[in-house]
């Protein structure tokens, strides 16, 4: 471990230690640590993190620069009282995106030619199962991608068909109920797991070839693939990812409820606390990210209005 990437470990342990979850920042910082390492660059300067935080090709507008550029100056304010050469970018300088990225919201048949896609295009049996369940718990949970890729074995109430997700986002925790059918796909995989890396390393649900936890660059990595080897996307204005699948499963929830007639207002704070949402503010986004979501709306609008006059 280098030099600067034992300071990165120290930051993030103090930080987490005052009660900050730090996941993405914990992963952007490690990155960001051991390029600067091949690159040779042993302090931090305003024009290297600039430089990092821009690095990646994403369409516009994109949240990661400013993702990037917020983790490294928060870094940066810690090595300043460590390393003098350091300097701390100015607030302000890359700029989080007012308006939020529209969801590519996945077809029931986009979804099965990825599970296929999954299966006929990865060789190694272990990682085609890994993938194919884990888009599977995705698309039928709504959890976060980081949230299954934390799941321990032990987090899974078989009998009572339960997630059980420790310290997600905001540092919460809840318990996610699942479907029979979800449960059964989750036991295929643990079973085929098991045969193929019966010495798994630690007690991580979904497991890498090498039986260590699966990451969250080669899950991406994979997924973009997948995504481009099935023609998925292609045309679209929205380039697909794979917290699409979250967004999916909302979506597929309200018009369900919209659909059957019930008062979806106040199940907003239902949804709310399955997506693990700080508040119910977060879940009255989805109402305006599927076209079919805005049209159901819109008709109980106006038969509400019929009512009143």
């Amino acid at each position: 471990m280098s030099v600067l990437q034992s300071h990165v470990a120290d930051y993030l342990r103090l930080r987490r230690a005052l009660g900050y979850d730090l996941e993405e920042t914990g992963r952007l910082l490690h990155r960001f640590a051991a390029e600067l390492d091949v690159a040779g660059v042993t302090h931090i300067t305003t024009q290297v993190a600039v430089r990092w935080a821009i690095a990646p090709k994403v369409s516009a507008p994109s949240s990661v620069p400013a993702t990037r550029y917020r983790a490294v100056r928060g870094f940066a304010r810690y090595m300043a009282g460590i390393d003098p050469e350091t300097e701390i970018p100015p607030a302000g300088l890359i700029r989080r995106p007012r308006s939020r990225r529209s969801p590519f919201i996945y077809t029931d048949e986009q979804v099965l030619v990825l599970l296929e896609q999954a299966r006929a295009a990865i060789p190694q049996p272990l990682r085609a199962a890994t993938m194919q369940t884990l888009i599977g718990l995705l698309a039928a949970s709504g959890l976060r991608v980081g949230e299954a890729l934390r799941l321990d074995r032990g987090d899974i109430d078989w009998s009572g068909g339960v997630l059980h997700i420790r310290q997600s986002k905001f540092n919460t925790s809840r318990l996610v109920p699942l479907a029979p059918s979800v449960l059964e796909a989750l036991e295929r995989y643990a079973q085929l797991r098991d045969r193929e890396r019966p010495a798994a390393v630690g007690e991580s649900f979904f497991v890498s070839l090498r039986g260590t936890r699966v990451i969250h660059e080669c899950v991406w990595k994979t997924f973009r693939g997948l995504c481009d080897g099935a023609g998925i996307g292609a045309g679209s204005s929205v380039r697909p990812t794979i917290h699409d699948l979250r967004h999916r499963f909302a979506v597929r929830v309200l018009l369900s409820w919209y659909r059957d007639g019930v008062d979806v207002q106040p199940r907003l704070a239902w949804l709310s606390t399955y997506l693990g949402h700080r508040d119910p503010v977060s879940s009255y986004w989805y109402l305006s990210a599927a076209p079919e979501l805005l049209a159901h709306a819109a008709r109980l609008l106006d038969d509400t209005r019929a009512v009143t006059r």
